[in-house]
């Protein structure tokens, strides 16, 4: 079992920037790939940004060049630096991790970003 606990979300001005966190725990052997999602109401769910076990990365290109995804390996924590936000970013933001046996997820943080 993993869980998952995101912190970091928050109110900000266009413009701005939050950091995303997302701890990993419980019992595993290992985490592959980390990502992050967001979901606003009505819509599916979207993939954000993806780092591999490894550290190769993939991001949407709605976010490309504003958000950076980060992990640290040892602390089985992922990141996301969101800078230049604009208010199409406004959303809840999930984590989610991949293990062998299956993907995991966390309980979202709210992003919101005024005009």
């Amino acid at each position: 079992q993993v869980q998952l606990v995101e912190s970091g979300g928050g109110l900000v001005q266009a413009g701005g920037s939050l950091r995303l966190s997302c701890a990993a725990s419980g019992s595993f052997f290992r985490i592959n790939a980390m990502r992050w999602y967001r979901q606003v109401p009505g819509k599916q769910r979207e993939l954000v940004s993806l780092i591999t076990r490894g550290g190769s990365t993939f991001s949407a290109d709605s976010v490309k060049g504003r958000f950076t995804i980060s992990r640290d390996n040892a602390q089985n924590t992922v990141y996301l630096q969101m800078n230049s936000l604009k208010p199409e970013d406004t959303a809840v933001y999930y984590c989610n991790a991949q293990t062998s046996a299956r993907d995991y997820w966390g309980r979202g943080t709210q992003v919101t970003v005024s005009a």
